[in-house]
This record gives C-alpha cells, structure tokens and sequence, in this order.
C-alpha cells in the first residue's frame, strides 16, 4: 500500500537517500557524472531535516504491506517539497505565488502515480498556506519533464543556471489558478 503524510524529522536520512538515488538515475549526461558521485545522502539529510524543522511543506510517499519485503515496515519512496516562491517574479514578470520545489521518486516506483499524488499533496499545502498559483523549475533534459505538461503544467520561462560547473537550462511550469493543479491530479493511486 502506497500513502502519503506530512515528512517528520526522522525521515530526513531516508529522504537524503531519495534524493541521491533519483539524482543518480535522472541526471547522468546531464550533470557532471563527478558530481553526481560525489553525492552525500548525509548532507541532503542533513538539509532536510533543516527544511521540515524549519516549516517548508514536506510530504512523503510510503510503501507497506505486500509492496514491501515481508517483515520491513513503511519505506519512503518519495517525497516533495513546496513553499511560498523563492523567485516569485523573473524577466519582468510574476511566475507563481507557490513554488513546488522538489519532487523525488525511486525508480521502481515511477509509473504508479506516486508523482501525481505528490504533485496533488504540494498543491494542496500551497493552497492552505495562500497560494493562489504554482510553479516548478525543471531541468530541460529531464526526461520526466513530459509528466509535468501531463498535469497540465504551461512552460512560461527558461533560464540557464550554473551547476556543478556546467551551464544547465531549466524550465519553469506553471498552473495558474492552483486548481488547475488539483483537477490534472486526481487519482489516489
């Protein structure tokens, strides 16, 4: 069984692993493959757990029962996290009030609407803290990119950013009511 609920401090070192693990399946050939080894599931812990303390809306998605090995508990496979924008404006013009800041799922359980229930769960947080629209940045040569278009997400900017190094395109998708969001999303997979 698949759920979904608020991230707790604890779940910072399983949450780290996500996010290294989804970084060194998404981006090989796109950032430095140095980089992407160097990667250190205690560092990104060690930055998530400052974001849940801190009050940024992280949610994880968990596997138990028969999606499990038998005799382990729940398993973070997932996660999002979602704020006010960090950059609400660029090139002159507003993007969003909310930003979903990340989105992060393990390889194995892509393709079972884990992304879109996250997606779904960001919204909903940016809603009850006041958003009244979203945005996401994506990499350009990501290849899930498509899945954000899928929930309805329009392209409205790019920007070239400095990244390990390397001069890295990234796109900007909006939903613009947030609504839009919530209604490209409403499986319960």
């Amino acid at each position: 069984m698949i759920s979904l609920r608020k991230a707790r401090a604890a779940d910072a070192i399983a949450i780290g692993a996500v996010h290294v693990a989804a970084w060194r399946s998404t981006y090989p050939g796109i950032l430095p493959d140095a980089y992407l080894a160097r990667l250190s599931v205690s560092r990104q812990a060690a930055y998530y757990d400052a974001a849940i303390r801190g009050g940024t809306g992280v949610t994880v998605a968990t596997a138990s029962g028969t999606d499990v090995p038998t005799g382990s508990g729940p398993r973070i496979i997932g996660f999002t996290t979602a704020g006010r924008a960090r950059q609400a404006e660029f090139g002159g013009r507003r993007l969003a009030e909310g930003e979903v800041e990340t989105l992060y799922v393990l390889d194995d359980w892509r393709e079972r609407g884990v992304g879109r229930r996250l997606m779904r769960a960001a919204a909903a947080h940016l809603m009850e803290i006041g958003c009244k629209s979203a945005f996401v940045w994506v990499l350009r040569d990501n290849p899930s990119r498509w899945f954000y278009q899928h929930l309805g997400g329009r392209p409205v900017a790019e920007q070239v950013v400095q990244f390990a190094g390397q001069k890295v395109p990234q796109t900007a998708f909006v939903w613009d009511p947030i609504e839009q969001l919530l209604a490209a999303s409403p499986q319960a997979s």
